[in-house]
């Protein structure tokens, strides 16, 4: 039988004289302004998030928010709409890759707010191009995907090439297959600003 989401106390700023209420684990970090992408980068996932941070922002501006990071990644569309969110949001957003952050989870972390991305000691970063999620069909479809997958994929190199300096053509063929980065690889190349003190 599942343990379940343990829950904890917590006391409205403005109830000073009520009981604490008892709320979710998550639902507690997130008011402290602690999101996480634990799971693949599916369209409810990016919409929790998306919502989250849009939510934090409207209830209080001046908070920065935390995004930690353990996923494979997922969809190109979803990880697109967490990064426009991130750039979309008032304060700052911090990018934390904990574990693997790989595909479009990379992409997400290396979209924090510059100096504020960090990648922990046993982190690891996977780049590659974007794959699409459509294979069949009439060859019309097929071939309406794969335009758009070339401008995806010239639009996730572009962003790449910003964040790391390095020429276009480098990062084109870097992201021709998977290439898995230590937290100071991702450094070196511009995903990560730091990289998170060992214990």
């Amino acid at each position: 039988m599942p343990v379940g989401v343990p829950k904890l106390p917590y006391e409205m700023p403005e109830d000073e004289e009520e009981d604490a209420v008892w709320v979710d684990l998550y639902d507690r970090l997130y008011r402290e302004r602690a999101l996480f992408l634990f799971k693949d980068l599916s369209l409810e996932t990016a919409n929790h998030l998306v919502g989250l941070m849009i939510f934090l922002n409207i209830d209080d501006c001046s908070q920065e928010q935390f995004l930690f990071i353990n996923s494979p990644g997922g969809g190109i569309m979803n990880g697109l709409a967490v990064n426009n969110t991130i750039n979309f949001v008032l304060p700052d957003v911090h990018t934390l890759g904990l574990g693997l952050a790989a595909s479009m989870a990379a992409f997400v972390l290396a979209g924090g707010s510059q100096t504020k991305r960090i990648a922990f000691p046993n982190a690891r970063v996977m780049i590659h191009q974007p794959k699409s999620s459509f294979s069949d069909g009439y060859l019309d479809d097929v071939i309406m995907d794969g335009n758009l997958m070339l401008k995806l994929r010239e639009e996730i190199t572009n962003f790449f090439v910003q964040r790391s300096h390095k020429p276009f053509w480098v990062v084109f063929e870097d992201l021709e297959r998977d290439v898995f980065l230590s937290p100071e690889e991702a450094k070196a190349y511009g995903i990560v600003d730091s990289v998170g003190i060992r214990a």
